[in-house]
């Protein structure tokens, strides 16, 4: 139990008890909550430090859940600093119905033609969205994704000029990624933090358990909202 508990925490470095106790289900192991939390106080690990620093907590407004994937998008930039001090940009995009990551993209500057070259790579294997939710950014109200969106027949919806609670599922999105990415490494180059957000994405699609899921993956809920599309379609 200890052998296994250490290393769900030194896989996911940034889980609490919480969500590593469901990562040992997962594994296939029926151990008593009382017992693991007892030894997972015992090893320490609930004093692990949590990184260089933390976002403020935030209180995002309710938003409607879309019934069905590729409803709307979300999207969002962050920034940060590689260890020499440079600062470094990411695009990031999420699905609202199961608030899976389809991309980040990392590098110095991301104008609006590299916008929506992302999107077209996202849009190539998951298909197009009805709806785009943004902020007020210059990348987002460039005439040239309006372009692209209306070609496509995709609606642009911009939240209010500093009500980010107006697109709080890429906000928590955003917080996941700062406190289990940026925050928890100091990365030398670009290419560090690609590989690394690369193996994060994955992560949180295939094998993160979300609580507002049923602790289901992304994947597991897409994969489960799916089977049960096929069978009303196959009932009529």
């Amino acid at each position: 139990m200890i052998a296994k508990l250490q290393e769900a925490a030194e896989r996911y470095p940034a889980y609490g008890f919480g969500k590593l106790f469901k990562v040992l289900r997962r594994w296939g192991h029926p151990w008593n909550h009382k017992r693991v939390y007892r030894l997972y106080c015992e090893l320490n690990l609930n004093k692990r430090r949590r990184g260089k620093k933390r976002l403020p907590s935030r209180h995002p407004e309710p938003l409607a859940v879309p019934a069905q994937a590729n409803h709307c998008w979300s999207m969002d930039f962050m920034s940060d600093s590689l260890f020499c001090g440079r600062r470094f940009r990411t695009f990031n995009l999420v699905d609202d119905f199961n608030r899976e990551a389809l991309a980040i993209e990392v590098d110095l500057d991301l104008p609006a033609p590299r916008v929506i070259r992302v999107l077209e790579r996202a849009v190539a294997w998951r298909g197009y969205p009805n709806k785009l939710r943004m902020d007020n950014g210059p990348e987002f109200i460039s005439a040239a994704l309006a372009e692209w969106a209306e070609e496509h027949s995709i609606e642009l919806e911009f939240i209010k000029p500093g009500r980010p609670t107006q697109n709080s599922y890429v906000e928590r999105f955003n917080r996941t990624y700062r406190d289990e990415v940026l925050n928890m490494y100091v990365f030398r180059t670009l290419s560090e933090v690609r590989k690394i957000t690369e193996n994060w994405i994955r992560e949180y699609n295939e094998e993160r358990p979300h609580d507002s899921l049923g602790d289901l993956t992304l994947w597991e809920y897409l994969a489960k909202h799916e089977r049960l599309e096929n069978s009303n379609l196959g009932c009529h």
